[in-house]
């Protein structure tokens, strides 16, 4: 199966480069679209499915200044897209990183980045685990760190809620200790699978070996289940499973 890709950005030679990263970086066989503003990218979405759960798309870079507005933009009309979206950007400032995280962002990557670094990090997201180049990993870090050595998890309300991250700083804030919700028994038997799997601490990549199928297939049934049980970190939904005897 062909994995579409969209790339969103306005100079050639750094669309040529991203493309060149996306091909090195994933072993399924790819697909890429690759356009220069806004509009294009909006009509390359509605072609191939719209801004849905069913979005073709599965992987979605975008740069967040193009010649006919904010990348942000774009990143607030994908919320409900089953794609992962990760900005490709020069900014690594508070005043970019923070707010396109709002907006839906799963990943940020600076495109000064060494080839190498962004290839790393873009395959990051078969390991279940955020792509985030190294220095803005660092700001978050410093950004959510208490100020003064208190104890403490690092709120989950950067963005990340729709990759599973087995890192304990991203744990989200509420109690882990949950009763299982009603939507428990809306889950199919594939999720059921997928969560069983996800709270025993295989990888993305690992589960989709396993089951036989996609990455991109098992990040859908990630998503699905958070959305489902009300949870947003692997935490709270391995807690659940154990509760239910899954686990």
């Amino acid at each position: 199966m062909t994995v579409k890709v969209l790339i969103i950005e306005d100079n050639p030679v750094a669309r040529s480069f991203l493309c060149r990263v996306v091909r090195e970086s994933f072993s399924d066989a790819m697909e890429i679209t690759e356009v220069g503003d806004l509009e294009n990218a909006r009509r390359q979405v509605a072609k191939f499915g719209g801004t849905g759960q069913d979005s073709a798309f599965k992987l979605i870079l975008v740069d967040l200044e193009l010649p006919d507005g904010n990348g942000m933009e774009f990143l607030t009309e994908l919320v409900g897209s089953s794609a992962i979206k990760i900005v490709t950007t020069l900014y690594s400032d508070d005043d970019h990183l923070f707010p396109a995280l709002q907006c839906g962002a799963d990943g940020y990557l600076l495109k000064e980045d060494r080839f190498e670094v962004l290839v790393e990090e873009l395959q990051r997201i078969v390991r279940g685990q955020p792509p985030l180049s190294p220095a803005i990993a660092r700001r978050l870090l410093s950004h959510f760190r208490p100020a003064s050595g208190e104890s403490g998890t690092m709120p989950l309300n950067s963005g990340f809620g729709s990759l599973s991250s087995s890192h304990a700083p991203f744990a989200s804030s509420r109690s882990v200790a949950l009763d299982p919700p009603p939507e428990w028994e809306r889950l199919t038997p594939r999720e059921s699978e997928v969560l069983t799997y996800l709270s025993k601490g295989f990888t993305i990549k690992e589960i989709a070996n396993l089951m036989g199928i996609k990455w991109f297939t098992v990040n859908d049934h990630i998503k699905s289940i958070y959305k489902k049980l009300n949870v947003s970190s692997r935490a709270e939904a391995a807690v659940l499973a154990s509760k239910q005897g899954l686990v």
